[in-house]
């Protein structure tokens, strides 16, 4: 299987432009190295639920890998304003949240002629015993420190990002051409990587997700964002016997999330979404994501859009005087980007 997607990234290489060859290459297939599993039956369920707003809406089951079940909802446009197959808007959560976070947003594209589709993340909502909370991420995350193997920390959900687009493009009524993704904080930063990973995202939506783990903790602004998984980190620190530091934040990072802060991270990531386009949200006052990081990552795609041709495909979008949230004006903006370039 790894030799298979070796091959698929080596075929899109192939007919890249040259700029835009060099940046895919290396990391997309290193990457994918690092999630890969064998591919199963997908084994979807649907389950019809109540209305929203008069739209049809069902839940979803599908199959990621051998021991993952991946709960999610589904939401149709109004078929007598919106005919033949339509485009997708894949959305989300944060820490802590589950599938029902990305609601508005959803109902906002399912509004607009997409089909809404929302995934709990893993150790999240319908994947845990609680049904919300982060108690089942945070010791998941633990034990990936531990034994060094899974993980759940970010990569393993975009796994079943690119599992549930294996889904969507099996459907009648989905134009798999026209698929978006979006996402809020930790969903912010899976959209990127599952749009860097996957070159079916046909465009993308981060939201306060966008960053450079590397300036953050070359520049000690990392904190905030271990704060995220707070529980988690500190039993790794007691289990290590080491320092609250960033070397063991570098130590920490390797175990569960290697190359995060490093060939993976925002700024080698997003050029692997060129020349698709990609709409970065973030807040100017976010100390999860420092905006310094913020800048550096888009900075750094800018050459890529620029040697496909694509400049206008990449937009910054900063919310000033803002904290780590999302304003409704960039719900605006993000319905308004999807509209924009996968015209439902």
């Amino acid at each position: 299987m790894k030799l298979m997607r070796l091959a698929v990234a080596l075929l899109v290489l192939q007919f890249a432009p040259p700029a835009l060859a060099d940046a895919v290459s290396e990391t997309r297939v290193a990457y994918l190295a690092v999630i890969d599993r064998p591919r199963v039956a997908l084994r979807p369920e649907l389950t019809e639920m109540p209305a929203v707003e008069g739209l049809k809406k069902y839940h979803l089951w599908f199959s990621a890998d051998a021991t993952e079940r991946v709960p999610g909802y589904l939401l149709l446009p109004d078929p007598a304003s919106f005919k033949g197959p339509r485009p997708v808007v894949i959305g989300l959560h944060g820490t802590g949240g589950n599938k029902d976070d990305m609601a508005n947003i959803l109902l906002r594209a399912a509004k607009a002629g997409f089909i809404g589709v929302a995934i709990d993340g893993r150790f999240h909502g319908e994947r845990t015993r609680a049904g919300r909370g982060t108690a089942e991420y945070d010791a998941a995350i633990v034990e990936a420190f531990k034994a060094g193997k899974g993980h759940p920390f970010y990569y393993d959900t975009s796994w079943d990002v690119m599992r549930l687009v294996d889904y969507l493009a099996t459907r009648k009524d989905v134009e798999a051409a026209r698929i978006g993704l979006t996402g809020i904080s930790k969903g912010g930063i899976e959209t990127y990587l599952a749009a860097a990973a996957d070159p079916r995202i046909a465009a993308a939506v981060p939201y306060i997700g966008v960053q450079s783990f590397k300036w953050a903790l070359d520049n000690g602004q990392w904190r905030a964002r271990i704060a995220t998984i707070q529980s988690a980190f500190d039993a790794a620190v007691a289990h290590a016997g080491k320092q609250d530091d960033a070397g063991f934040v570098r130590e920490f990072y390797a175990r569960v999330v290697p190359g995060i802060d490093g060939p993976f991270d925002g700024p080698e990531m997003l050029k692997l979404i060129a020349p698709r386009p990609l709409l970065v949200v973030n807040a100017d006052s976010d100390a999860n994501t420092p905006i310094a990081g913020v800048r550096l990552a888009v900075r750094s795609a800018q050459p890529v859009y620029a040697a496909a041709n694509a400049a206008d495909r990449l937009q910054l979008l900063i919310e000033e005087d803002t904290p780590h949230r999302v304003n409704p004006e960039a719900v605006d903006a993000g319905i308004a980007w999807f509209v924009r370039w996968l015209k439902p």
